[in-house]
């Protein structure tokens, strides 16, 4: 069970039922831990953050003070952070740009290209020569990179060192960084490479992915100035009190600078940012039985929050008593130590959280899902069942 913060949970416990399900997001909590996060790392390793992790324009601005810049994957990614935070940092990448994509990208005066395979390169190369002429636009290639050292093992998400639609094997990523390197493509100019290898790594597995990139970068020879080491840091649902050792990733990154002065590194972290500061809240319809166990009800469910379903886990989460019970008829109440939550969905699969312990749990209570700040209602099927919306409440103790 995972505790709201105290503004949270006065705002769960002030909702009317028609207000729930809401997304609560403590942006004074966000930036308390971005500000840590950024003082953790060394002065030159730059921050960008992952806006696929949480896009929403309110946390956005609250990351602002503490990132470097926004790294986005899509032209629509690209149009809706350049409106929220105007005149920032964008890197765009992701496999599959469109040359409507490339285009607006040119057209908004991206800083950095993060450039997938051969063609990209050579359709990135061409529109920058009619969209931007006399502007020489940066590039780091993408390389999937193997790394010998089984580092990328504990990772829940494998990107590189395998098979995988992203980044160019090495083979053929290196003749393309000479090209650039030579001036093959006058419009572009290399800056470094990108390598987003996996997600869901510990400290010392990310500081050792980064030390082979780095390694593999600078024995390439063509004087690189940035290498980008991507994002992918561990967040714990199952132990969600136990977080990514960011005083130890920023250590191990400062013997990394400082064994290359000239070197800039940049990490691009979504989830690990911003999954801590948002909650999933909603209350208990039904209590019931089947086969020996119990069964909540809630409402909502995992087509607002697709979390549990998409990574096979229980949602961490909190359970608020509410006294008051309105209605003329029975309250429902659990008669066991521990109760699967489920949603309002047809499908067997709408499961936020399973045995869940729960003593006393009755209809008209309160649940509030931590770590929902990242890759929550932005990756849900919202209109399946076509359920009401949540409200969005962002709490902010600086307003």
């Amino acid at each position: 069970m995972t505790q709201p913060t105290a503004a949270v949970r006065d705002r769960v416990l002030s909702l009317a039922p028609t207000e729930l399900p809401a997304y609560i997001y403590d942006l004074s909590a966000l930036r308390a831990h971005a500000a840590a996060v950024r003082d953790a790392l060394p002065e030159r390793v730059e921050l960008y953050y992952a806006a696929k992790a949480n896009p929403e324009p309110e946390i956005l601005a609250a990351l602002g003070p503490f990132v470097d810049g926004y790294e986005v994957a899509s032209g629509g990614e690209l149009a809706h952070v350049a409106k929220a935070v105007p005149g920032r940092p964008l890197a765009f990448g992701g496999p599959g740009k469109t040359p409507d994509e490339i285009t607006a990208a040119l057209d908004h005066g991206v800083e950095r290209f993060h450039v997938e395979s051969g063609h990209e390169l050579r359709m990135l190369a061409e529109l920058a020569r009619r969209v931007a002429p006399g502007r020489r636009v940066a590039v780091l290639p993408r390389v999937n990179l193997s790394v010998a050292d089984g580092s990328l093992a504990g990772g829940s998400l494998t990107m590189g060192g395998r098979p995988t639609p992203f980044g160019m094997d090495p083979a053929r990523a290196e003749p393309a960084i000479r090209q650039l390197a030579d001036g093959v493509f006058p419009q572009l100019e290399l800056v470094g490479i990108h390598a987003h290898l996996a997600s869901g790594l510990e400290a010392a597995e990310q500081v050792a992915v980064a030390e082979s990139v780095v390694s593999w970068a600078t024995d390439l020879g063509v004087g690189l100035g940035e290498v980008n080491v991507g994002g992918g840091m561990h967040v714990d649902y199952s132990a969600p009190e136990r977080r990514f050792d960011w005083a130890a990733y920023g250590t191990g990154l400062a013997r990394l600078v400082e064994r290359h002065p000239r070197l800039t590194l940049r990490i691009e972290p979504g989830r690990a940012l911003t999954a801590y500061c948002g909650w999933y809240a909603t209350e208990v319809l039904d209590v019931k039985h089947s086969h020996g166990e119990e069964f909540a009800v809630v409402r909502g469910g995992t087509h607002h929050l697709r979390t549990p379903a998409t990574k096979g886990h229980d949602q961490p989460c909190s359970v608020l008593p509410v006294d008051a019970w309105p209605h003329p008829w029975p309250r429902p109440a659990a008669e066991g130590e521990r109760i699967t939550l489920a949603g309002q969905l047809c499908t067997p699969k709408d499961v936020l959280a399973r045995r869940v312990p729960a003593a006393g749990l009755r209809a008209g209570d309160r649940v509030a899902f931590a770590l929902a700040g990242a890759y929550a209602w932005n990756i849900s099927h919202h209109d399946f069942l076509m359920h009401p919306r949540p409200c969005f409440h962002f709490l902010d103790a600086a307003v």
